[in-house]
């Protein structure tokens, strides 16, 4: 089968106005779509990164969130000695931790939001990678210091190494700021956990973070930790902890992409058929004048889709470039787990690019459909005949 593609090419460059508004529009469209999902593939790519293949973190039972639990001492004590936990000499790499929340005001508005302090331990950096002091200096044990993730003093009020950060009854002195590969924890501000532990008032710990000493050990001691009856406790990995914690903000986020890209991908649909039934309109004898000289009607069906296609994949590209400028670029939303802040990047991904082609590919397909079948079913005679 033959198809009139070179007649298709040069109509396109013959009608370049109406064929960049078109593009323009679903570039707009695809531009949309891209920045509203690489902002919820931000969020999942922030906390499916966090968490080390081998920790556990520790709850009570049928708590999904840290703020909502609470480990004793008495459990903590149980914990250490437990056979399969790493150790480092006669040290056993567990480590109990603290978090509260507290509200800030954002930085150039009156509104503001919760963030986490969480109070570590001296086991709590060994079982994290990719923290990094980035400015000032790590807090000193036993005094009220805080270090505070670069990403959240960019966007909050007074939280600036030197700053004064009140946490209840006590001022905690900001000394540094820190980094940690884009995880979750840059979402947080550290302290020592019984300083904070004695500000806020609590007997016993939030949760516990322990290492276990290989991959076999992992399920088989977060078993035994849930099935110990005196505890009434839970162990999960610390990877699966954080893809649980994406919670509905991602998919709340995905849902409105479809729904505001639906919309505008119908408004495209029509402007594009309305270009497609122009085109067709002024093209009659052309298309009569191809059916002449042996052209199909199939073949002429063929060729407008892909003329439509070939225009909205020059959208897909405006949308592509209109998009590519937010990849890395820092924001954050409410985590609906724990009530806080989560700071996160855009990610506009390969697998997003993808599937915005195939996005901007349908919308090119069936935009072009209907003017394409009525192009298709000119009759020669009535073709050739129209003015």
């Amino acid at each position: 089968m033959v198809l009139p593609l070179k007649y298709n090419i040069r109509n396109l460059l013959v009608r370049k106005g109406s064929t960049l508004v078109t593009a323009a529009s679903i570039g707009l469209t695809v531009a949309v779509f891209l920045m509203v999902m690489a902002l919820a593939r931000g969020i999942d790519l922030t906390l499916a990164s966090s968490g080390e293949p081998l920790n556990l973190i520790v709850l009570r039972n049928g708590t999904t969130a840290e703020m909502m639990s609470d480990v004793s001492r008495g459990n903590l004590d149980s914990l250490r000695f437990l056979d399969g936990i790493a150790r480092e000499g006669d040290q056993p790499l567990v480590s109990p931790e603290v978090i509260t929340l507290f509200y800030r005001a954002r930085k150039g508005q009156t509104q503001g939001g919760n963030i986490i302090i969480r109070g570590i331990g001296p086991m709590s950096i060994r079982l994290r990678s990719g923290f990094k002091i980035v400015q000032g200096r790590m807090f000193q044990t036993g005094l009220p210091e805080a270090v505070v993730s670069r990403r959240i003093s960019e966007r909050f009020q007074g939280l600036e190494v030197g700053d004064k950060v009140r946490v209840q009854t006590t001022d905690y002195r900001v000394v540094g700021l820190f980094e940690a590969d884009g995880k979750a924890f840059e979402s947080e501000i550290w302290a020592d956990v019984n300083v904070l532990r004695n500000t806020t008032r609590r007997l016993n710990y939030s949760s516990v973070l322990l290492r276990v000493e290989s991959p076999e050990t992992l399920a088989s001691l977060a078993k035994r930790i849930g099935d110990d009856q005196r505890l009434q406790l839970k162990a999960l990995p610390e990877r699966s902890f954080y893809e649980e914690q994406q919670g509905p903000s991602s998919d709340i986020l995905k849902g409105l992409g479809v729904f505001v890209s639906f919309i505008m991908a119908v408004g495209a649909c029509f402007a594009g058929m309305n270009t497609m039934y122009a085109a067709v309109s002024h093209r009659t004898r052309e298309i009569g004048t191809l059916r002449v000289l042996g052209f199909r009607r199939s073949s002429i069906l063929i060729a407008f889709v892909l003329e439509s296609v070939a225009v909205a994949l020059l959208g897909v590209g405006i949308g592509v470039v209109l998009a590519l400028p937010l990849n890395f670029v820092s924001t954050g939303t409410s985590n609906f787990i724990n009530f806080s802040e989560i700071a996160f990047n855009f990610r506009v991904t390969p697998g997003l690019v993808l599937a915005a082609v195939i996005f901007g590919i349908g919308i090119g397909f069936f935009g072009s459909l209907l003017p394409s079948i009525r192009a298709a079913r000119f009759k020669i005679v009535d073709a050739l005949r129209s003015t």
